[in-house]
């Protein structure tokens, strides 16, 4: 349990936690002006409550600050789990607390909207102040505005704000019954009502049926005009329907969530569908405020998207499981097969999408200097062809002396700037043993049979550059995490091709590469890329370019990024005895054996047991059969 010195109030939230019980419910943490800065829900209000107030130097620097501002804490018990994640969703909306991670503000969303009057009308807004019932939010005004197009052609219904009791010319023109003067039934106008409002829902399966029985029907009574009125109209939602269809229409009623997150911020995308075709897909950017894990924030997201959206879904596809989140709320699916993976993998890529808009966004206006590194990146994407502006790239160099130590370095640059949290260093493992030019043209990469000290002795960039490429690459395309926007590989048109078959051949992975080749003293010379055929050509930019001068940036990190490794990795292998030619055996273990018995004759006297309770039982076995069988 903290002290005073963190919390001054730490005696009442004791005496609070000794009466909190041990039941499911939701709790509030207040500050010192009764505000709500904290909703959460628990399973065990007594465990969770409690778990911030004890092992605080654990904790992140978030929930510190949480905790030395709490002052009282409320707790509601709840019948059940689910009733807890409803009444924390509500709570959330109600005080906004300044801890909790919300979904921006969906007021700009539009909607459709059902009023509630005798005789309804269907409205456009964006602001739920209207009685009636809501369809939305849907994604942009444009999707909305083609479905209420497609209604208006399907149906007739009035649009006028007040009943003047005679026929407009609305319903001169076929678009209105005129119920106002009593030409269309107050019965027949709510049918009209109840297929709008289920074409809204996504049922269109149901209204194709009667329309389908309806034209077959004018049909057999000679009435051919109102049968093909009925068939276009048929028409019309069979074609809205096909552009929405992405998997089979058995896949009925389902929710799809999928998140990306970094340090500070969570993108999440939602999509609703039904009878396989998606109604509407939000995106929606959240910024984090306690170190939220996805799960947690998801457990969060999840109600509020699916009372915000009115879904009836039952089943919710997520990429992995959400523990606080009941099943008998939603059924989770998360190693799904067949079309439910699909509808992930198409949810994933629409929040990777959103989350470069975001990111590019935020580099518009993060400073003085970011316009300026915006147009580079512009003029980068316009000189290389390139589907998206270039925000995020990645470069890659190898470093060895004579194929001894080889390592790799990559470094990643945003907006124009290095992003050093996103480097990485690689030691090359030699799983690639060298990549060759034929005499066709063609590459071939070998795999070696065995990875044996001399193979990662072999002067190989092109295979070191193979296996950094695919290591780094597959990772990502194996873990659904996004990919740069242009790879950058500091070679010619060698290493080029080696980094196109592993991208493109061997991972299937649709990321531009671009080469920077040097002259003859080692200073960028030119930047190289594939044209649409598959062929290299050289981009023109002078020295004096600002261009040229960002992609010599690029190159001189890089470059000083993997010598700086490479020396590091030289300097720590210069420590060498016959204890680390003992495969399985590191410099760390032949370390503390020289400490503890002086000199590898010693160590080859100890008995088994000694070693064992020096270096544990395997790494023992290693060792003293190793020395023994070369006695």
């Amino acid at each position: 349990m903290i002290d005073s010195s963190i919390n001054p109030a730490i005696d009442h939230i004791a005496l609070r936690l000794k009466t909190i019980p041990e039941s499911p419910g939701v709790y509030q943490h207040l500050d010192a002006e009764g505000n709500v800065i904290y909703v959460g829900k628990a399973r065990n209000l007594q465990r969770r409550v409690s778990s911030y107030f004890s092992h605080y130097d654990d904790k992140s620097p978030k929930i510190k600050m949480l905790v030395r501002s709490v002052r009282d804490i409320r707790v509601t018990v709840v019948a059940t789990e689910v009733d807890a994640l409803l009444l924390e969703n509500s709570l959330i909306k109600r005080y906004q607390p300044r801890y909790n991670s919300m979904l921006k503000d969906d007021k700009t969303y539009p909607y459709l909207c059902i009023t509630d009057e005798p005789y309804p009308r269907l409205l456009y807004t964006r602001k739920r102040n209207i009685r009636g019932q809501y369809f939305g939010p849907y994604p942009n005004g444009t999707i909305l505005r083609q479905l209420q197009d497609i209604i208006r052609q399907l149906f007739q219904y009035r649009t006028c704000n007040v009943m003047q009791g005679r026929p407009c010319m609305k319903h001169q023109i076929g678009l209105c019954g005129a119920p106002c003067a009593g030409k269309q039934s107050k019965e027949d106008y709510q049918a009209t009502f109840d297929n709008i409002r289920r074409i809204l829902k996504g049922d269109f399966a149901d209204i194709l049926d009667q329309l389908k029985r309806q034209m077959y029907s004018l049909a057999e009574e000679l009435r051919f005009e109102e049968a093909e009125a009925v068939k276009h109209k048929i028409h019309l939602l069979e074609e809205y329907q096909s552009r929405s269809t992405v998997v089979d229409t058995n896949v009925r009623d389902v929710d799809v969530i999928s998140i990306l997150s970094d340090d500070h911020y969570a993108w999440v995308n939602f999509l609703r569908v039904k009878h396989g075709a998606i109604i509407y897909s939000l995106n929606s950017e959240l910024r984090k405020q306690l170190d939220e894990a996805d799960a947690e924030i998801l457990a969060t997201v999840v109600p509020a998207l699916h009372e915000q959206t009115q879904s009836t879904a039952t089943e919710i596809i997520l990429p992995f499981a959400v523990p606080d989140l009941p099943e008998e709320y939603l059924k989770q699916t998360t190693d799904p097969r067949g079309d439910r993976r699909k509808l992930l993998e198409l949810s994933l890529r629409n929040v990777e999408s959103y989350q470069k808009q975001c990111r590019h966004q935020r580099a518009l206006t993060a400073g003085d200097a970011a316009p300026q590194a915006v147009k580079l990146l512009e003029r980068l994407q316009r000189a290389l062809q390139l589907p998206t502006l270039p925000m995020e790239i990645e470069c890659f160099d190898n470093s060895n002396i004579q194929g001894a130590y080889p390592v790799a370095g990559m470094v990643h640059f945003t907006a124009g700037k290095p992003n050093r949290q996103e480097y990485r260093k690689f030691n090359i493992r030699g799983d690639f043993k060298s990549s060759r030019l034929q005499d066709d043209g063609t590459r071939s990469l070998e795999v070696p049979k065995s990875r044996s000290h001399d193979d990662l002795k072999i002067n190989d960039d092109y295979g070191s550059m193979a296996e950094v490429i695919e290591r780094r690459y597959r990772r990502l395309r194996d873990e659904g995490k996004p990919l740069p926007d242009l790879l950058i590989v500091d070679g010619g048109e060698g290493q080029m091709h080696v980094a196109r078959e592993v991208i493109v051949d061997r991972l299937g992975l649709a990321i531009p590469i671009a080469g920077l080749a040097k002259d003859d003293r080692h200073r960028t010379n030119e930047l190289l890329t594939f044209t649409p055929t598959g062929e290299i050509c050289v981009v023109q930019l002078k020295p004096t370019d600002s261009l040229f001068h960002l992609l010599e940036q690029i190159q001189n990190e890089v470059h000083r990024f993997a010598i700086t490794f490479h020396k590091d990795k030289r300097s720590r292998g210069t420590f060498r005895t016959s204890l680390t030619d003992i495969p399985g055996i590191g410099e760390k273990t032949a370390h503390e054996l020289l400490l503890r018995y002086g000199s590898v004759k010693q160590v080859g006297i100890q008995t088994l047991d000694d070693l064992s309770s020096a270096i544990g039982a395997a790494k023992a076995r290693l060792v003293y059969d190793h020395l023994h069988a070369t006695e």
